[in-house]
């Protein structure tokens, strides 16, 4: 009788650890499947949209994956399952490196936007530098908002931004040509031209300087 009891006991026992390691490998491979659905649909969003809310997406992949690979640790057949979390780690690598790079593009983007936005006011308009916003009667303050600007932050401009000012100022120009022959008057004709006479040896000056800057610090 009492071998009988030891018997069932061990069996008992012998049960409950098989159904707690089935029940730890179920449930390492819903984690996993889990992982793999959202690596999946977050690799089928465009790369615009995924890089405009990078943060959140980045957020909850760490989250799902150390979700994933605490979940293997503990199943009983682990090479599978770790397959499959590399496998899914490798397709979010190659997607993230195209989000990044995108984001790094809008980023830059944004940049350029709040730089000409400093120069032209909340009036400007991105239109690949063509500047038809410009016309006759407000080319003038154009040119007075754009040199007053640049002349405050001439010490804080990088040699990027002094890149950007110089490629802003010709198109500015180029659109002063137009608007010359719709009618600028020549009292505005005048002053324009006096803006110039003192753009010109400031944007020499500070480039000059700031990519001084540059190069000394690079030899730190």
């Amino acid at each position: 009788m009492k071998n009988l009891k030891l018997t069932l006991g061990l069996v008992a026992l012998a049960t409950a650890f098989t159904s707690c390691k089935d029940e730890n490998q179920e449930m390492a491979q819903k984690s996993v499947d889990s992982y793999e659905k959202y690596v999946d649909s977050i690799s089928n969003v465009a790369e615009a949209e995924a890089a405009a809310n990078w943060d959140a997406i980045q957020a909850d992949y760490e989250k799902m994956k150390m979700d994933a690979e605490s979940s293997v640790a503990t199943a009983t057949d682990k090479e599978p399952l770790q397959k499959d979390v590399d496998n899914a780690t490798m397709k979010y690598d190659e997607y993230k490196v195209k989000v990044v790079a995108e984001k790094q593009k809008m980023d830059g983007e944004n940049s350029k936007m709040v730089l000409y936005k400093s120069f032209f006011g909340d009036n400007y308009v991105s239109d690949d530098m063509k500047f038809a916003w410009v016309n006759k009667d407000n080319i003038l303050s154009v040119y007075e908002n754009f040199y007053a600007t640049v002349e405050k932050n001439k010490d804080a401009y990088s040699r990027e931004d002094w890149d950007e000012i110089k490629l802003a100022y010709e198109a500015l120009d180029t659109r002063k040509n137009t608007v010359e022959n719709e009618g600028l008057s020549s009292e505005d004709n005048r002053k324009i031209a006096g803006i110039k006479l003192k753009f010109a040896p400031m944007y020499t000056v500070n480039r000059m300087g700031s990519k001084s800057e540059e190069n000394a610090d690079a030899k730190k």
